[in-house]
């Protein structure tokens, strides 16, 4: 499985949690330190663990996968799910507004995430 469907597993994972404002951008032409990222918004610090929970849960059942590396869930603020290729960044709206990660990474390509009709 490459790296954009790793990324679009993540964003139907968050998703699936009613996280807002999916992003999706590639960055491995500007950076080594990911081919993708995933950037979306809960809004609450319940809201943002819940979103997680069902990013690892759904990469580890359709993948068997486990991130690298994760960070964020005491606080509940940001958490960061590091998958080598993919990192995925689940901010609640006053966090994301502070450090505008879409703005910082905007030269790279952007995806549309395309909402599920599951409801």
């Amino acid at each position: 499985m490459n790296s954009e469907t790793l990324a679009d597993l993540a964003a139907e994972a968050c998703d699936d949690r009613k996280a807002v404002d999916i992003h999706l951008i590639e960055v491995e032409e500007v950076t080594s330190i990911a081919d993708w990222l995933v950037i979306t918004t809960g809004f609450s610090s319940v809201q943002v663990r819940a979103i997680a929970r069902s990013v690892e849960e759904k990469i580890e059942k359709e993948m068997g996968r486990l991130p690298i590396h994760k960070e964020g869930y005491s606080s509940g603020s940001w958490i960061l799910l590091d998958y080598g290729e993919v990192i995925v960044h689940i901010l609640t709206p006053e966090e994301r507004n502070y450090y505008s990660l879409e703005a910082f990474w905007g030269h790279g390509k952007q995806k549309t995430f395309v909402r599920s009709n599951k409801n």
